[in-house]
């Protein structure tokens, strides 16, 4: 059957809607920065093409190093006046602000559909998430901040484009409640648009933040290093992490520096293959776009038929395609969308390749299907691949694919399947296979990960739940919870926060 995009849901459609909602953060096809407390046309126009068809939807302007000054300065100024703020009346500013995107959630999701490839369910949850775990914070806010105080600066927001609500959104509001004025750089990948509309409504609720967009190399030395930041909050790959934790080596400056980890599965002494059968369902959601994707399974030898048996009927009913496009008018149930852009799609094909002229085995090698609206551009796309070995040479045997790429590792020993499961010097999460509860707690203590699960996967967490990362992974304070809050106010002078620091790591129980 021929698609179409549902009706509604049009790029004209969404954008015009945007429009509506808050005028003043557009000029027509053009975004707008919130520099110096106002929105403003200033800046070097780049274009913005969505993934889903590979079409222009609009124009980002990219400021330099110096327009990104005078904004650091200005919110420098407004974050003295919002430390003096009340707590009763941030909080009361902070829930109009989540009560104003609530009234703009399917409007926000459906911009993450365009912007960032989300199938509707996972644009819906990453709105919804965002302003739950606000809510939570809401409730919870007096306690965590009870003896302490706001930092002597704003807090500098670089986060990746894969969540820019859940992670992005929610971290700044929290940042707010504790009495920080913030900033935030616009990921210049996707996502754009929708987080121009929710600084909108968050400005219009009298919040003191800044949304400024620009490449890293002409504002990190501002956005990281001038000396009115009170904190670094960044979230996104090695590479660009340790360029951010570099800039920080002279400084003592609180952060947080989430960076990518391998993510695996180990498989020992297990059987019950029907119950990893759904979370490996699951966890192909967004193309396996986020920090805590598991691509990497590590399986002992003996049991590698039983795995394959359930693992291969599990990959080959992954479903992909436009993530606003149907047959009947009704936006359709797909695990995932495109990937971020053509050009990390052709980026993940070749790395596949490098693998398989290194010797890896190609277990399994998707097709795209056909659900997809005709004469389409699906370069962004990427159907699932499976690979067995992986070898030591190639990018896939150690860092993460950020895409739907699986490596399959036989073991024949413990000592073998924890080496693997660590193969990234650390991660954000790991998970044991294993009927024998005992022993996988035991082998759980040798896995490099801040999160392990026995029999099911971990993930970021909401609310209380704390979140961080082993080894290379990540740098600084550790988050969630009132580990957040901890991490962007100040409290007694021998406070020793949660975290990895340079002379001392902290781990809460997780």
């Amino acid at each position: 059957m021929t698609l179409s995009v549902v009706s509604g849901t049009a790029w004209a459609e969404v954008h015009a809607r945007a429009l509506a909602a808050t005028p003043e953060a557009f000029a027509d096809d053009r975004l707008l920065n919130l520099v110096e407390g106002r929105w403003s046309d200033v800046g070097r126009p780049a274009a913005l093409h969505t993934p889903v068809d590979g079409t222009l939807i609009g124009w980002l302007p990219r400021l330099d190093g110096d327009a990104a000054g005078r904004a650091v300065a200005f919110s420098a100024a407004e974050h003295r006046d919002w430390a003096a703020t009340p707590l009763a009346e941030r909080h009361a500013r902070v829930t109009a602000a989540v009560e104003a995107l609530q009234g703009e959630r399917d409007l926000l999701a459906l911009l993450l559909c365009w912007e960032i490839g989300k199938p509707w369910r996972l644009a819906c949850a990453d709105v919804d998430r965002a302003l739950d775990g606000v809510r939570w914070y809401l409730d919870e806010i007096g306690p965590m901040v009870q003896g302490r105080e706001p930092l002597p600066g704003p807090v500098s927001n670089i986060a990746s484009w894969n969540y820019p609500m859940s992670v992005l959104v929610h971290a700044e509001l929290v940042q707010l409640l504790a009495g920080n004025a913030v900033i935030a750089k616009t990921p210049t990948q996707g996502g754009a648009v929708c987080l121009t509309v929710a600084h909108a409504l968050m400005r219009r609720a009298g919040l003191p933040v800044t949304l400024l967009s620009g490449g890293g190399e002409e504002l990190s030395e501002v956005l990281v290093r001038a000396p009115e930041i009170g904190a670094v909050a960044f979230v996104g790959g090695r590479s660009n992490g340790g360029k951010v934790a570099a800039a920080l080596l002279d400084s003592d400056k609180p952060h947080f520096i989430e960076q990518e980890g391998l993510n695996a599965w180990g498989i020992w002494d297990f059987s019950q293959w029907d119950l990893l059968a759904g979370h490996l369902k699951k966890g192909f959601e967004y193309g396996k776009q986020r920090c805590t994707a598991y691509p990497r399974y590590v399986v002992q030898r003996d049991l590698v038929d039983e795995f394959l048996a359930m693992y291969l009927p599990v990959v080959s009913s992954i479903r992909l395609g436009h993530p606003l496009a149907s047959a009947d008018g009704v936006l359709p149930e797909l695990d995932f969308g495109p990937l971020i852009s053509a050009a990390k799609a052709e980026e993940l094909r070749r790395k596949v390749d490098e693998a398989l002229k290194g010797g890896a085995v190609p277990l399994y090698r998707g097709a795209l299907g056909d659900h997809f609206l005709p004469g389409q551009d699906t370069s962004a796309y990427v159907a699932p691949v499976a690979l067995l070995a992986p070898p030591g040479r190639s990018r896939l045997a150690h860092a993460e694919p950020f895409g739907p790429v699986d490596t399959i590792i036989v073991v024949d020993t413990k000592d073998e399947l924890l080496a693997a499961m660590n193969a990234s010097n650390g991660s954000l999460v790991a998970s044991l296979a294993c009927d024998d509860l005992e022993l996988a707690e035991k082998l759980a203590v040798d896995v490099q990960a801040f999160k392990v699960g026995i029999n099911k996967p971990r993930s970021r967490g909401d609310r209380a739940e704390p979140f961080g990362g082993r080894g290379a992974s990540w740098k600084g304070a550790f988050v969630g919870g009132e580990l957040l809050v901890h991490a962007v106010t100040v409290g007694a002078p021998t406070e020793r926060l949660y975290g990895n620091f340079a002379d001392y790591s902290r781990y809460p129980a997780t």
